[in-house]
């Protein structure tokens, strides 16, 4: 049984929605309405898939959820060809109660609710009316525009606004124009509504990492892979395939879609900020670690698809836990990455199933053409009585880097975009 996600504590008013732009549109006119008809409201006022907004608006956070491999394990896969249209016909589901009992007139007598309801942009009143500039990533212009136009069109009709798209591939700013204010703020409302929405379907593009490639963790994985094979190649799924990359071992903090340049620069600011308090936490001085046994994700040992190394600080403190939460806090607070877990699951993986054989996986996870379904779990019980404690090494941890997915350094690592330092 699914544990509910949603939280009340003035009536209705205060209901935690999966999308909260929307909510503040809605909760005036809907306060009253009880509590039950919420749990209709999904396929009311997201334009994703239902089961995808059941998923956020009932299964929530919970602690209780297993960790699987995190976020990087997502699959590279394009939008699904009839998004536009999804959208299209979730707008027209989308009907506010006050614009149902107005008839889409809007008047000056609204102008509050603009206010109320987007008060992230400003709305300029020129000489025929009023004027909204909203950054949007090119890449999502085609979920705005729709199938041959409708979902843009939908928009329009229904706010009576006009919609300025720039051509596809060209970055600018989506301009929305109306005679009115809250028309206005609906329109803009609406468009950041499919922004968010679509922007959960992109794959991510970047990735903050804890790299363990110390030269002397390489060497000790190395050897474990050498002495896993000679040791345990009899076991069921065991092969020198699914062992990762040495030049790319890391830990994943949180991913990241940064979808234009100016998101990237975005996300370099908002790490560099961050440097204060890791070195407030670190002293100012590189962390020492230890990279020590392994463990596996799965709940049966006999069938394994990600088997990762421990990694703690030398001191037995908590400080690596404590940066990385801290890191995915700032990074949510702004934007920029979706909080999967309650804490992050520092791991760094030594073996994964979604490697086998497959050229196009990508080494933080990504599935490339192999289907999640069509993996083969390897048997890894002999490997956990043999190397449960096995010792990679030490080193001196100085730096979180934003890597770039599908990149490669000098080092082999994955390329940065960014980095901050612990000294």
């Amino acid at each position: 049984m699914m544990k509910s996600n949603v939280h009340c504590v003035d009536k209705y008013s205060h209901c935690m929605f999966p999308n909260p732009l929307l909510f503040r549109e809605l909760r005036d006119d809907y306060k009253q309405v009880p509590l039950a008809v919420f749990f209709l409201l999904p396929s009311i006022i997201s334009p994703a898939p239902l089961g995808y907004v059941y998923r956020t608006f009932l299964g929530g956070m919970s602690s209780e959820a297993l960790n699987p491999e995190p976020v990087t394990e997502l699959p590279l896969t394009p939008p699904a060809e009839d998004d536009e249209e999804d959208a299209a016909i979730a707008l027209g589901n989308f009907k506010t109660h006050r614009e149902k009992h107005n008839s889409c007139h809007y008047t000056s007598e609204s102008e509050d609710v603009a206010d109320e309801t987007c008060d992230t942009h400003f709305i300029e009143q020129t000489d025929k009316g009023y004027r909204c500039a909203i950054d949007v990533p090119s890449v999502l212009y085609k979920y705005i525009i729709g199938k041959k136009g409708e979902t843009r069109k939908r928009l329009e009709f229904d706010t009576k606004t006009s919609i300025s798209i720039p051509k596809q591939g060209v970055e600018g700013q989506i301009v929305i124009t109306g005679s009115y204010k809250s028309a206005v703020s609906s329109a803009v409302t609406r468009v950041e509504v499919l922004v968010e929405n679509f922007r959960k379907k992109q794959p991510f593009t970047h990735f903050l990492s804890f790299p363990l490639n110390d030269s002397k963790i390489q060497e000790g994985f190395l050897t474990f892979k050498d002495e896993v094979l000679q040791q345990c190649s009899q076991d069921h799924g065991v092969e020198g395939s699914i062992f990762q990359n040495p030049a790319k071992l890391h830990l994943t903090i949180g991913t990241l879609a940064l979808l234009n340049d100016m998101e990237v620069r975005k996300a370099c600011e908002h790490l560099q900020e961050c440097e204060k308090f890791i070195r407030d936490i670190t002293g100012g001085k590189p962390l020492p670690l230890e990279v020590t046994g392994v463990e596996y994700m799965n709940d049966d040992p006999a069938m394994v698809d990600v088997l990762y190394a421990k990694v703690n600080v030398k001191d037995g403190s908590d400080k690596l836990q404590v940066i990385a939460d801290r890191l995915v806090e700032h990074f949510v607070s702004a934007g920029l990455m979706i909080r999967e877990w309650d804490r992050v699951k520092l791991h760094g993986t030594v073996m994964n199933t979604l490697f086998r054989k497959d050229s196009t996986v990508e080494d933080t996870g990504g599935t490339g053409r192999q289907a999640t379904s069509e993996r083969e779990a390897f048997d890894a019980r002999n490997i956990l009585k043999k190397f449960g404690a096995y010792c990679f090494g030490g080193f001196e941890l100085n730096t979180v880097l934003l890597s770039q997915r599908y990149s490669i350094d000098c080092t082999g690592y994955y390329s940065s975009a960014g980095s901050i330092s612990f000294s």
